[in-house]
């Protein structure tokens, strides 16, 4: 079938263009965490089923809803294409892509991104700040609400300040050579733009995509996590290409997601008067492995688009 499941990278979570009012991700190919769970302790959220019908588990819907169909549910808050399961796959379940109840139960935390103690609401507006490219939820508002309800009913049962199996992007050592954007765009090519498209840009169904893009106007911008090269090629290592997560090798993985960062994509919200190079020496250079503020083939990245 042409590796019609083939996709780079969870950004690439088919997203939700297709379905009625509230639009539910299928990710079937995905459903793995419960029987990994017997085997790796993976926590084990539970259904939407045991639901009490209630205000409470009207909040715990609205939530979901908005995380599975974000740019549909609150469009003022999304600057881009992307929803938040395109980086927390399978509804925000799936253990090894950064699930929803791995997070709930480690807030608050201090994060060196702005250098103090965050609330699990202020990381939520982190992510729409920057992987959603848009707006803030207010911390009061209905939608954070909905949100951190959503979030605390799939950590039930979970242990606080416990960092629980599978919370994170498996870590991937960079190779001792480093990475290959050559050899990056060839893998992408092979194993990624049948989803993605070959320009990078996603996939549509009228005006939501099917298949997120990675780069480009409506993706993740300078600011997000994902474009640190080593963030990037740990959830591709684990979740790429979707539904085959684990069958990249550590070098493929690198260098797709260095091909895949060396596009442009929006600026960095956080931009310091102006000035690229002030903004990579400030958030950039000790930001993991990046290109922000690097030149790839004689061009300056980070320029953003708009």
């Amino acid at each position: 079938m042409k590796k019609l499941l083939v996709s780079l990278f969870a950004l690439s979570a088919i997203s939700t263009a297709v379905a009625a009012p509230i639009a539910m991700e299928d990710q079937s190919q995905l459903k793995l965490t419960a029987s990994k769970a017997a085997t790796e302790q993976y926590h084990l959220p539970p259904l939407e089923a045991d639901l009490p019908d209630n205000a409470f588990g009207d909040m715990v819907r609205k939530g979901h809803a908005i995380f599975v169909d974000t740019k549909r549910q609150v469009p003022e808050l999304v600057g881009n294409g992307l929803n938040c399961v395109n980086c927390h796959m399978d509804q925000g379940r799936l253990a090894n892509a950064a699930p929803l109840w791995g997070a709930y139960t480690m807030y608050p935390a201090y994060r060196k991104k702005n250098d103090k103690v965050n609330t699990y609401a202020e990381r939520i507006q982190g992510c729409f700040q920057f992987s959603m490219n848009g707006t803030p939820p207010a911390a009061d508002s209905e939608t954070m609400t909905a949100l951190t309800t959503f979030s605390y009913w799939l950590a039930t049962g979970a242990p606080s300040g416990v960092e629980l199996p599978g919370r994170a992007y498996p870590d991937v050592p960079k190779p001792e050579g480093g990475y290959n954007l050559a050899q990056g765009k060839k893998v992408y090519a092979e194993q990624c733009a049948v989803c993605h498209s070959e320009d990078g840009l996603g996939q549509k169904v009228g005006e939501n995509y099917v298949f997120p893009p990675l780069w480009g106007k409506d993706s993740f911008n300078w600011g997000a996590g994902m474009h640190r090269i080593n963030t990037a090629a740990t959830f591709i290592k684990a979740n790429m290409p979707l539904g085959k997560g684990g069958t990249l090798s550590d070098q493929e993985a690198w260098d797709v997601a260095a091909f895949m960062n060396s596009h442009e994509r929006p600026q960095d919200p956080r931009l310091v008067d102006g000035d690229i190079e002030k903004t990579r020496v400030k958030f950039h250079a000790n930001d993991g492995v990046n290109l922000y503020g690097e030149k790839v083939n004689g061009v300056l990245i980070g320029q953003g688009i708009k």
